[in-house]
């Protein structure tokens, strides 16, 4: 088990009774896999298991009894303890998909559907494992790979890749496509990059037969050429022939390792300050919240309240699409859908102390299932770590030379995903001012293909000899459930708020310097995108609360962040895909088991089914009085969906492994307290830090000096007025001189040597 802070606190569980939200154990996936196959056991029939994980209680069950336990009172009623299987029920070589819902205490099956053949859901280890298989056992790849003449020590690797999505006159089973690349294994390094060698052929196989349809092979010209792939040639093609390195491993670099770069240690001396209980309840400063774990989602945050108020009822990553912008067929297809294709948590890593997570860190794991039903434990998915982020809060008063600073601390819930060749950093982070932020970094290695010698393209960039890294997007959904200070579903209301301009008139803006905040409440599902230029903020509140200070409703804000949004063309299966990448801002209707920005089933889909598209059309509203309803819609409380994205063109310094590319968007108390709730931070100095000298060692007088001198230097900038504070102390009102005995400033006696009685 890795070490952790001896003083962070893990506690038994939080209340009397087992929490819903509690993880899922050995046990109950076992009971829930036996209760499938009990129900569906006949003659000739195999079970093939996808996932099995726990079915979140409905929402008003569930909101009863946190309210209840918030209120430190016995809830009257707990939610059945469900947990969902999606498994392949497999009959005479035909498999079809089903999702059972297990009450795991009655042993009991709740709620079953089988699923249309077109519906295909992400793939599995064990099923990206048979497509190396089946291609290493292909006569159809042998041949195509004897089309190349590889370097001697050369081996091949293949990085299995959804299908994507069917063009129109496509109607095709379960597939799989690879990319192709060789490793330099003369290095004797299994970890030596393989990216830098990719070969211009795509095998693509039929999981129904467990064999290879066809390869697609790639037009590797550059500007000007064909769209479409060269003919095969009479003889075999040399290929990586610059004998030129790609490696990224520190043993295998062609450059020394920096040896200036000095330790810095993160410490906790006195321990850390949060604690967390076996039911995966957090709790850090004021903070309250519990961290779930899907195979789709990987971390979600339940719950979060702050000094027992609650803020958000699921905060939660949805999706994101990676749309490739190489029209060269088959690229139309190369566009994955991390979490609905492949599945973040499936991905999530085994996080490493000291190297992903730093300081005082406490892990958390999650039981998944084998495709046999049998449990596994996937470890250390996700950390938690306190961690410094500047300065909080500062105020210097000149005219006493006091300043008061604090830290802003943060309390960070992150997991890491590799997919093939990208990673993906997730991170939330709550803060001691109540803010939470939300953030994702991109690195790993970009995905390239061939490309002739010498040649340049109009599709991405090449960052190696004979590798081109295709200009792509990454296309992100955040799903904000909020529960400003109330559990009821009618308290939270969504309104868009802008900032503009009064146009200069004589009644209300005379001198033209006025401007105006404009309000306008979502009264209804709809769509919307970032506007800088206004300071459009979604402000997330309680309609029947109000600020004691303001007189505002209490509420909580973000600023949706004007990224670029899909590229794709609005007729492209692109585009059609993955409608919630064309708007930054989506407000739908709640409904329980909605999770999905772009629907439930991505993989090799020819258009959203059940995204946020879906759910704006179907019409929702949030008012008791609508100016308009559907018949499909109903009275629902508002769901907000932050869509954010990267535009990758690639560039050399992106090679062969890239910097960290990070975004954030920031969720802010708007009249939700009283004062800055972060006044009662202390503000202890850090006796840790240490001055550093210059000039080959000999301190100089400029570093060594600090706020706590007293010598008589640096009189300008410590007087009030260089700080536009004022010239000198404060005056008793009865004390203010009148008629003839008035006299100026001490500071402007000086400055035009005015004495009294001239």
């Amino acid at each position: 088990m890795p070490k952790m802070s001896p003083e962070l606190k893990l506690t038994s569980e939080s209340s009397p009774l087992p929490h819903p939200l509690r993880p899922l154990t050995n046990e109950e996936l076992l009971r829930a896999r036996d209760i499938v196959i009990k129900t569906h056991k006949d003659d000739g029939v195999a079970f093939f298991f996808r996932s099995i994980y726990v079915d979140e209680p409905k929402r008003d069950g569930l909101a009863q009894f946190l309210a209840a336990e918030h209120a430190g009172e016995t809830p009257k009623t707990t939610p059945p303890r469900l947990v969902k299987v999606l498994f392949d029920h497999v009959k005479a070589g035909v498999a079809s998909l089903c999702e059972d819902v297990v009450d795991v205490a009655a042993g009991e099956v709740r709620r079953s559907k089988t699923f249309p053949a077109y519906c295909q859901t992400s793939y599995t280890a064990a099923e990206f494992g048979m497509f190396y298989d089946s291609c290493m056992a292909s006569d159809m790849f042998k041949e195509a790979m004897d089309e190349f003449s590889l370097p001697e020590g050369f081996t091949i690797t293949i990085d299995p890749w959804p299908y994507g999505g069917l063009d129109r006159d496509e109607d095709v089973p379960r597939y799989m496509q690879g990319l192709v690349y060789a490793r330099n294994a003369s290095n004797k390094n299994p970890d030596s990059n393989h990216y830098g060698y990719p070969l211009p052929i795509i095998p693509v196989m039929d999981f129904a037969t467990k064999e290879l349809i066809r390869i697609d092979r790639l037009a590797t010209g550059g500007i000007g050429d064909s769209l479409y792939p060269s003919p095969k040639a009479d003889k075999p093609k040399k290929v990586f022939g610059h004998g030129k390195s790609a490696e990224y491993l520190p043993e295998l670099l062609d450059r020394p390792l920096r040896t200036d770069v000095k330790p810095i240690d993160i410490t906790q001396p006195e321990g850390a300050s949060f604690q967390v209980h076996s039911d995966n309840l957090v709790e850090w400063q004021k903070w309250r919240f519990r961290v779930g774990f899907t195979p789709r989602e990987g971390a979600v945050l339940h719950d979060v309240c702050y000094e027992g108020r609650p803020v958000l009822y699921r905060l939660s990553f949805s999706e994101m699409t990676v749309p490739y912008g190489d029209p060269r067929p088959p690229f139309q297809r190369k566009q994955a859908f991390d979490f609905g294709d492949g599945g973040i948590g499936r991905a999530a890593n085994n996080l490493k102390l000291g190297c992903d997570c730093l300081g005082a860190i406490h892990y958390m794991s999650a039981v998944v299932t084998t495709p046999e039903g049998t449990p596994d434990v996937a470890k250390n998915v996700v950390c938690m770590h306190e961690q410094d982020n500047g300065i909080g809060w500062k105020h210097t008063n000149f005219r006493t030379n006091r300043a008061v600073v604090t830290r802003l601390r943060e309390f960070v819930i992150q997991f890491v995903a590799t997919l093939a060749n990208y990673e993906y950093v997730f991170a939330y982070k709550l803060d001691t001012a109540g803010g939470i932020s939300v953030e994702t970094r991109a690195t790993g290695i970009v995905s390239v293909v061939p490309i002739d010698d010498g040649k340049v393209s109009n599709y991405g960039n090449v960052v190696f000899p004979g590798v081109l890294a295709q200009n792509h997007q990454h296309l992100f959904a955040v799903r904000i459930d909020p529960s400003i200070d109330s559990y009821s579903s009618s308290d939270t209301a969504v309104v868009l708020e802008e900032t503009h301009p009064i146009p200069m008139n004589p009644e209300t803006n005379p001198f033209g310097n006025g401007y105006e905040v404009l309000r306008q409440k979502v009264e209804s599902a709809m769509y919307a995108d970032a506007e800088p230029r206004l300071n459009r903020v979604v402000k997330m509140e309680n309609v029947n609360k109000k600020n004691p200070i303001s007189g505002k409703n209490v509420g909580y804000k973000f600023a949706p962040n004007p990224t670029q949004l899909m590229l794709a063309d609005e007729n492209s299966t692109q585009a059609a895909r993955a409608p919630f990448a064309k708007h930054h801002l989506w407000v739908t209707g709640y409904r329980d088991e909605e999770l999905w920005a772009a629907g439930e089933f991505t993989n090799q889909s020819k258009k959203e089914e059940g995204g946020v598209k879906a759910m704006v059309q179907r019409g929702d509203w949030f008012v008791d009085e609508p100016v308009t309803t559907s018949e499909k819609g109903k009275r629902s409380s508002p769901v907000v969906w932050n869509v954010f994205g990267l535009t990758h063109n690639p560039r050399v310094e992106d090679w062969p492994v890239m910097p960290v590319e990070i975004h954030q968007f920031h969720i802010r108390p708007a009249d939700f307290f009283t004062s800055n709730p972060a006044l009662d931070m202390p503000g202890r100095k850090n006796e840790t830090s240490t001055l550093v000298s210059c000039c080959n060692g000999n301190a100089s007088r400029d570093s060594l000096r600090t706020d706590s001198d007293n010598s008589n230097s640096g009189c300008v900038q410590a007087n009030p007025v260089t700080h536009m504070q004022g010239a000198a102390a404060d005056v008793d009102p009865k004390d203010l001189p009148r008629g003839e005995n008035r006299r100026h400033s001490s500071t402007l006696s000086r400055l035009f040597g005015w004495k009294s009685g001239k």
